[in-house]
């Protein structure tokens, strides 16, 4: 994913009896969120090379629990939590606290599936929308971030995050307001 250019993209191959290997169900879901994934964590860390970063270790975390795959219930919230986890494992890093501002356009990843040409207006809607969520608190970035671009629902982020479901609405409630208020 970063300095190592390594891609995930892997053919899965299914077991005689129509069940899908552990190693095979985490690569293809690590594959499908893995930009959504990176977006979140470049909000959280300031940067994409470091987000990119933060996702590979979330990964290699994830690989070395496959065995567990078959038990987890919803693998897009637990791979969203191992990948926050490790954000903020990267935040408390003396050696990766150097938080460097997040620059214009690699601010939010494009899904791979959008057409290269976006027009004016929708960059700038996309421009005011960054720099909005940027004056969000940090639990509220996070909340709205998991939300938004995890697509989780409240339950999985109040999981993941190991608050009440009720602090996660609280929480959305008011970033709603304050990106309103700055939209306006």
């Amino acid at each position: 994913m970063s300095k190592a250019g390594a891609s995930l993209s892997v053919r899965p191959t299914a077991a005689s009896d129509g069940v899908v290997p552990p190693a095979d169900a985490l690569l293809r879901a690590f594959n499908d969120l893995r930009d959504e994934l990176v977006s979140t964590l470049m909000y959280m860390l300031g940067n994409l090379e470091d987000a990119q970063d933060a996702a590979q270790e979330a990964f290699l975390k994830c690989w070395r629990a496959q065995e567990g795959v078959p038990e987890i219930q919803n693998l897009r919230a637990w791979i969203f939590r191992v990948g926050l986890n490790t954000a903020k494992d990267y935040q408390r890093s003396a050696w990766n606290r150097r938080s460097r501002p997040l620059m214009g356009e690699a601010v939010m990843l494009t899904d791979s599936s959008t057409a290269p040409i976006v027009s004016l207006e929708e960059k700038e809607s996309m421009d005011r929308l960054r720099k909005a969520i940027l004056t969000l608190r940090a639990e509220e970035k996070e909340v709205f971030l998991l939300r938004q671009n995890g697509d989780l629902t409240y339950e999985q982020i109040a999981e993941i995050r190991n608050s009440p479901v009720g602090t996660v609405k609280t929480q959305m409630r008011s970033a709603l307001q304050k990106l309103r208020k700055v939209l306006a």
